[in-house]
């Protein structure tokens, strides 16, 4: 048996809690980067490289995974808060067997900046996603009913708009390719209503609009959902399920109805590429391609390098046989906004 990068971060998950201190933080650190590691540690190792190459790995953590690929241990089976997780190995196989994802990627469409609770100021995020040969960037901070994050109120957010108009014009003045949308992410209440009006969504290249509250519940939350697609000041229904990798399954709901809805009014669900979120799961996601909706993919950066974790949306893209056709960001930049507009003026 070879062990995958998923069963390595189970074992490392496993072992943790037989260690204490720094050995302890040792493999919790390393279980939760195998996740990201865009080779397998087994082919690794079996060219004779040393895994101290992958990140979080150390002589000592080294030593422990060799034992395990030599003489592999029964795979500890995961609580449910764990399953259903891609690691970066398996993304970038589907990407590598299906160039045309990272060929048509045109932009990332979930980024945070210090307007709310990102760790970086606009410019840079903006330059960050340029470094990665976007053509735009849709930076969604987040609304003012969600204090904890540093919600925008509605004169913050047009604020913003003038300083992502300012940047704009001076991207274009310079020759630059990349474009920023000027977007949010919405919370929504349970019943499935905005917390910013109308007028001032009206303003924005994009909507996005996501639940932040109430999230344990075990009951059926369809007419949740539904409500919720059928705001009319919402584009994408953001990280749909709202699960959490080891700490929260995320909400119930009948998705094939929940997604049909969402087809006929010709809006968008969301896969959130966070390692912590992939929210649409690649089952879900499977869902959604036999329901015909739009789908977008954002990274949900709130750190530069979480750009980076776009393959992990591209990858549960291909693996659940989404057409490429029904992903926001393999359009243009004007045929996005195109969209955008005939959506809210249905």
């Amino acid at each position: 048996m070879t062990l995958s990068n998923r069963d390595l971060a189970e074992l490392l998950w496993e072992a943790s809690e037989q260690e204490r201190d720094h050995r302890r933080r040792a493999l919790r650190r390393a279980g939760r980067a195998a996740m990201l590691w865009p080779e397998e540690a087994a082919a690794v190792a079996s060219a004779g490289r040393s895994l101290t190459e992958l990140p979080a790995v150390g002589p000592w953590v080294a030593h422990q995974i060799n034992a395990w690929l030599e003489d592999p241990p029964q795979i500890p089976d995961p609580p449910e808060a764990r399953r259903g997780f891609l690691t970066m190995s398996e993304a970038r196989a589907a990407l590598d067997a299906d160039p045309r994802w990272e060929r048509g990627v045109r932009g990332d469409l979930q980024v945070h900046t210090t307007h709310s609770d990102g760790r970086y100021p606009l410019e840079e995020v903006v330059a960050a996603a340029a470094d990665r040969g976007y053509e735009y960037v849709g930076i969604t901070d987040h609304s003012v009913g969600l204090p904890i994050a540093n919600g925008m109120s509605e004169e913050r957010l047009r604020s913003q708009g003038l300083e992502i108009d300012l940047l704009n014009a001076r991207l274009e003045a310079d020759g630059a390719r990349i474009r920023v949308l000027r977007s949010i992410e919405m919370n929504l209440s349970p019943q499935g209503e905005g917390d910013m009006s109308a007028a001032s969504l009206a303003e924005l290249d994009l909507v996005l609009g996501a639940f932040h509250s109430k999230l344990r519940g075990t009951e059926d939350q369809t007419e949740r959902y539904l409500a919720a697609v059928r705001n009319p000041t919402v584009h994408v229904l953001a990280h749909p399920t709202t699960r959490r990798f080891g700490s929260r399954l995320g909400l119930r709901a009948d998705w094939g109805r929940v997604f049909e809805e969402a087809a006929r009014l010709d809006k968008a669900v969301e896969i959130d590429c966070s390692l912590a979120r992939q929210d649409l799961n690649v089952e879900l996601a499977e869902i959604a391609r036999d329901a015909g909706v739009r789908i977008s993919i954002g990274t949900d950066a709130h750190y530069l390098h979480e750009l980076d974790t776009m393959d992990l949306g591209l990858g549960t893209a291909a693996i659940a046989g989404i057409a490429p056709e029904r992903v926001l960001n393999l359009l243009s930049a004007d045929a996005l906004r195109d969209w955008a507009a005939g959506v809210r003026g249905s």
